[in-house]
């Protein structure tokens, strides 16, 4: 099965992206293959092409530092939870009573339950191959886009995103499953997503410290580019400008001589 691929228009989201947001990172493309799709040509499997099994978070990481296309179907994938979440295996009981939380996130296994509960999952319908690229080197219409970044690259970002709606976005945070928040969330909702990196991410992915993510779907592309170009025009910019014009306040050793040298003036 073919896909129609709005080049042009994944153009203009990259360049708009790196005019007004400028990220480390590369923004990725990310789709969730349907049956019958065929993968695009140069994408790494890691399981095939690697030898390794990876988390999600670690193909993101892939994908945004070394400018990676990769499919993860349920081989390539390490991380149990991800194998749940993405539709890849079974929900079985010693996860969804909370053992996995149990002690570690979560005080005990009931409020763990509690924790697993809320992680989004995929249905068997809605799984598929997991299909990750550099927005400017992707090869297949997306279905969502995230960017990594700070926070105010992120805040810049979520200002562009209600410039033509006005209102606030609304996100969940766990500490666990941002692949989860990443990708299904955001498929679900058809909604933009503030995404907090959790543990794992950190971990395994080796996300910053100061890193953050947005992701945004493909749908609400030409909203988000008027954004970005409308909300930098009303002044709202990154790098953010700082406010500079005011005389500042010196030590009292330095004031004394501003009075000297203006008393020699005059």
């Amino acid at each position: 099965m073919s896909q129609v691929i709005d080049s042009e228009k994944i153009t203009a989201l990259y360049d708009a992206i790196q005019k007004y947001v400028r990220p480390d990172t590369f923004p990725l493309a990310v789709r969730v293959m349907k049956e019958g799709e065929k993968l695009p040509d140069r994408v790494k499997r890691p399981k095939q092409d690697l030898g390794e099994r990876f988390s999600i978070c670690q193909g993101v990481t892939m994908a945004r530092r070394y400018g990676w296309a990769l499919a993860m179907g349920g081989e390539d994938l390490s991380c149990p939870i991800a194998k749940i979440a993405f539709a890849f295996s079974d929900e079985v009981d010693y996860y969804t009573e909370g053992n996995l939380t149990d002690g570690m996130y979560t005080k005990t296994c009931d409020l763990g339950a509690k924790t697993e509960a809320a992680v989004p999952k995929f249905t068997k319908e809605e799984a598929g191959t997991v299909l990750m690229a550099p927005l400017n080197r992707t090869a297949f219409e997306p279905e969502l886009i995230v960017v990594y970044g700070n926070s105010a690259q992120v805040m810049r970002m979520v200002a562009a995103a209600l410039y033509t709606t006005g209102g606030e976005l609304t996100s969940h945070f766990s500490a666990r499953a941002d692949c989860a928040d990443i990708v299904i969330r955001t498929i679900q909702t058809d909604r933009p997503q503030v995404i907090l990196p959790c543990y794992g991410d950190r971990v395994f992915g080796q996300t910053h410290d100061h890193e953050m993510a947005f992701t945004l779907p493909f749908s609400m592309v030409d909203a988000f580019m008027e954004g970005l170009q409308g909300t930098h025009k009303g002044g709202v910019r990154y790098p953010i400008p700082t406010f500079l014009s005011y005389e500042a306040k010196y030590p009292r050793t330095y004031e004394k001589l501003n009075e000297i040298l203006e008393g020699e003036k005059s």
